[in-house]
């Protein structure tokens, strides 16, 4: 095995592959605290520059998998399958799929994060309702998956620490867009959680983490490989993020427009992905037949029935209200005409700015701040308008709200051309 971290560092700087011994001990010893922060960062940037042949990034992601535990869901008694998005503005889809799903027959064992930038997360959103807790042992994931069949909880920490160090390294070093550290990073989690199966959103377009098509689709390619590669099911779809999913952005008002959806309501471009994410998870998990048709068990009940059992297995009242913010404030059209765009990045950042999203991982978050999106694109309006309703508590995050907004709304007198909801399938 490799003793001397610079020839890990000159390999790839210099354009080579890194041996499985060189990835083992790079990976082994920044864990540990042996190697130091700064020649990690010099390694991710020369990942970043000269990136990674398909089967050193295996390998790279065997070994993050391999620094913490690995979470066995063999007892729960049904085909287990995931879901990971790359997140966007309004992508609540995981609240009403994860319960979707469990009720055509599979466990569901979504281990999620939180918002950062202009992008919300899962557990923020979730904490809004009274009493929900995001952290739970692993004994009680199994025990809800075999008991309800979804969990939606915080990773572990004892779930790929590599991982963790590697995140908050790359956050601070410019290193985040490098694609084989992105997918390794989602996918050691979603190998090290134990699932069989696993259906990637990755999304594209102005909201999303990596706007470019050609870009979105080397990730979706990459992290596919990496399922097969390590005996996980693995499909992904490319979905656009060029507007807000839905019509809510922020943590409380995307769990009501998530419920509106379990109760057979909510805007049709939020069930539309919901459904194609839904009907490719019970394909890869094996199930088929009336009782497992996403479409019939959304209309009749049975998914928000768990919905409401998986809120309460995690100290939730799923009766309770949400939270309400003290103030709302129009956006309105600044001409007549069809809207032509409603930029999903800045409704993203004026939500994060309102208070529903961090600068930082340790910043609270707000639980009713947000916006509602009245109108979407291809909607006519007349000038005045209201186009967005911003929610907020704090009357000093209104104006970095409206600046974040300027030219985000577009009115011209022909409606855009349509936009895929579903743009690739990748296998």
């Amino acid at each position: 095995m490799a003793t001397d971290v610079l020839d890990v560092i000159r390999t790839k700087r210099d354009g080579g592959a890194l041996s499985d011994e060189q990835v083992e001990f790079f990976i082994q010893g920044y864990t540990a605290g042996t190697i130091a922060d700064e020649q990690a960062a010099a390694l991710c940037m020369a990942i970043l520059l000269r990136d990674m042949a398909p089967a050193e990034l295996a390998t790279w992601t065997q070994a993050m998998i391999d620094s913490g535990e690995r979470l066995d869901l063999s007892s729960v008694g049904r085909p287990t399958v995931d879901k990971h998005s790359t997140g966007g503005v309004g992508d609540k889809v995981s609240l009403p799929l994860a319960p979707l799903v469990a009720a055509c027959g599979a466990a569901v064992p979504q281990l999620s994060g939180r918002g950062l930038g202009h992008t919300g997360g899962t557990l923020d959103k979730l904490e809004a309702i009274p009493g929900w807790r995001a952290t739970l042992g692993l004994d009680e994931v199994v025990a809800q998956l075999r008991d309800v069949g979804a969990v939606i909880c915080a990773a572990s920490d004892a779930l790929c620490p590599a991982d963790r160090k590697l995140y908050a390294l790359r956050d601070v070093t410019a290193t985040v867009e490098a694609i084989p550290l992105i997918a390794s990073s989602i996918m050691s989690k979603k190998i090290a959680e134990g699932t069989a199966a696993l259906v990637l959103d990755v999304k594209v377009g102005s909201g999303a983490f990596l706007p470019e098509l050609d870009r979105a689709r080397r990730l979706a390619e990459t992290m596919v490989g990496l399922g097969h590669a390590h005996g996980v099911r693995t499909v992904a779809l490319v979905t656009d993020m060029d507007a807000p999913l839905g019509r809510a952005a922020g943590n409380g008002l995307e769990v009501a427009e998530a419920v509106e959806v379990l109760r057979g309501g909510g805007p049709a471009d939020l069930v539309d992905v919901t459904l194609a994410l839904a009907r490719e998870m019970v394909a890869l998990a094996g199930l088929d037949g009336p009782d497992a048709d996403p479409a019939a068990v959304l209309a009749d009940g049975r998914a928000l029935a768990v919905w409401e059992a998986m809120i309460r297995a995690q100290g939730g009242d799923p009766d309770a209200p949400l939270p309400v913010a003290g103030t709302t404030h129009p956006v309105r059209a600044p001409a007549a005409g069809y809207l032509r765009r409603l930029d999903a990045r800045a409704v993203g950042v004026a939500v994060w700015r309102l208070g529903a999203g961090r600068s930082r991982k340790e910043d609270p978050v707000s639980p009713s701040a947000g916006a509602i999106c009245l109108r979407k694109p291809g909607d006519r309006v007349d000038a005045g308008d209201p186009v967005l309703e911003l929610h907020l508590d704090d009357p000093d995050r209104l104006g970095p709200a409206l600046a974040a907004l300027e030219g985000a709304v577009e009115v011209g007198p022909e409606p855009p051309d349509p936009r895929p909801l579903i743009v690739e399938r990748i296998a």
